[in-house]
């Protein structure tokens, strides 16, 4: 699953059913005046269908990514169609952040969904695997532009007691989609081909925009202070977003090409690299300071070691265990219910005094569900170890990744909302864009650019189970960073 992918969100997604998100996980707040009452029922389905969509298209491309990459000859290639989502959405983060603030979060969605539907249809009738991962860079443009506009709304129009709740929510709305996703996109890649996976999920973009536009106008449109001047764009960070694009892409190209010439672009992009971070993220957070810089922090630690090592699930178990696409996919499903659980858990009011030692066991579970999911190289281990691990990781993200965003807006006052929520997703996307990179180079390296894929209930091509090192080489230093991030999860809270 993706960041914005915002179960995060990023959805997810991350954040991560359906808009009846009650109906499968009690909502906090569904009384009157809760986040399902009647003052914000309308706003609430509406955000909640946008995430909903997010989610089935995360959940739906992850199943049909190996079967893309297999057909385009771009295995060696595998990690950079994740990566280029998050290398183009750091800057629309920024840019998504600035906008928000000054004009209202209504532009950067509607201009963002557009975007996302047409990044989906540029992969879908790609020809080559470096056109499909030019769509998943169009595509990251529209994820940045949306998340960040969706933190903005939560922070105008929802009162603070009900952030929780509305977090809870995004993370439910990934429940159905984490089931229907991979089967639906399973079942068509296998009887009629990975490409209308991707060409068929801009149809669902219209409702989402009928829904959520009309809702957000009328509670959140608009600078938060109508009043007041606004401001100009501040040209030093759009150019500075501009600079962790270019750096981390060249750091991952880099990390791609493992040759001398190599070098060159991976100095290049870590001099782009370092001032932009600096610039763009809370002074403090490379070193994990109290308070707001420590829950940056732990949003990129968390998202990044998760979705580096989620991005291989499907691809190790098509290729080494001989699974379907549709199987590989529905591996992961029940992880969509526990990240909910685990998000309606620290949407608990008697539970907040509790949330650091809650995020802290977050980070321990997700830790352990990274080095329990490459067992299954070894031949006598049950298939289904993968989906019971991963249920468990999906509910420590779903308390660390709702929880993270609760505390950034919890510390954010409202004009400055956009800025640090572009923070936020720029730790998040920035993290998995280096975290893919180094897991990539690593799978490369190892003998990953040889691995076939495995298509249908009972065909197998290619070298299949013949590099199970190139995915241990991925899974178990990104739980090494989850162990990382429960160090960090303990400095949250400001002394």
């Amino acid at each position: 699953m993706s960041a914005l992918e915002p179960r995060d969100a990023d959805a997810d997604t991350g954040i991560n059913t359906g808009i009846n998100a009650d109906a499968a996980l009690p909502v906090p707040g569904a009384a009157s005046g809760g986040v399902l009452g009647r003052t914000y029922r309308a706003l609430s389905i509406g955000i909640v269908s946008v995430v909903f969509l997010i989610a089935f298209e995360a959940t739906a491309v992850g199943t049909a990514m190996p079967v893309a990459a297999r057909e385009l000859h771009g295995i060696p290639l595998y990690a950079f169609a994740f990566s280029a989502y998050f290398t183009t959405s750091l800057f629309a983060m920024v840019l998504s952040g600035q906008w928000a603030d000054r004009r209202g979060p209504l532009g950067p969605l509607a201009t963002g969904i557009s975007a996302f539907g047409a990044g989906l249809l540029l992969s879908g009738t790609a020809g080559s695997m470096w056109m499909f991962i030019a769509g998943r860079a169009v595509q990251g443009l529209g994820g940045g532009l949306v998340i960040v506009a969706l933190y903005v709304v939560i922070s105008r129009a929802y009162p603070e007691h009900l952030r929780p709740s509305i977090m809870a929510a995004f993370a439910a709305s990934w429940v159905i989609p984490s089931v229907v996703g991979p089967l639906a996109a399973g079942s068509v890649t296998e009887h009629l081909g990975w490409r209308w996976v991707f060409i068929g999920i801009p149809v669902l973009v219209v409702f989402p925009l009928a829904l959520a536009l009309p809702a957000i106008r009328r509670r959140a449109s608009g600078p938060a202070d109508p009043a007041a001047p606004v401001e100009p764009y501040d040209r030093r960070r759009i150019l500075l977003a501009l600079g962790i694009s270019l750096g981390a892409g060249l750091l991952q190209y880099a990390g791609q090409e493992r040759n001398w010439l190599a070098l060159l672009p991976a100095v290049v992009g870590f001099g782009l690299l370092v001032p932009a971070v600096r610039g763009l993220l809370p002074p403090g957070t490379g070193r994990a300071a109290r308070g707001l810089p420590s829950v940056v922090l732990l949003r990129g630690v968390a998202a990044g070691s998760f979705i580096a090592a989620e991005s291989f699930v499907p691809l190790m178990l098509v290729t080494q265990r001989g699974l379907s696409p549709t199987l590989a996919g529905l591996s992961l499903a029940a992880g969509g219910g526990t990240w909910a659980l685990g998000s309606y858990v620290q949407s608990r009011p008697r539970l907040e005094p509790y949330r650091e030692r809650l995020m802290v066991g977050g980070m321990v579970l997700v830790a352990a569900a990274i080095a329990a999911a490459p067992s299954v190289l070894i031949d006598s281990v049950p298939v289904w170890t993968v989906a019971v691990a991963w249920a468990f990781g999906c509910f420590g993200m779903g308390m660390v990744i709702a929880s993270t965003s609760v505390l950034l807006l919890k510390l954010s006052a409202p004009e400055e909302a956009g800025a640090n929520s572009a923070a936020l997703q720029i730790s998040d996307g920035l993290s998995n864009v280096l975290l893919l990179a180094a897991g990539g180079a690593a799978f490369a390296a190892l003998g990953g650019g040889a691995v076939g894929a495995v298509h249908g209930a009972a065909e197998a091509a290619g070298a299949s189970g013949s590099h199970p090192g190139a995915f241990a080489v991925v899974f178990l230093p990104m739980a090494g960073v989850a162990l990382v991030g429960a160090w960090v999860a303990a400095r949250v809270r400001e002394r």
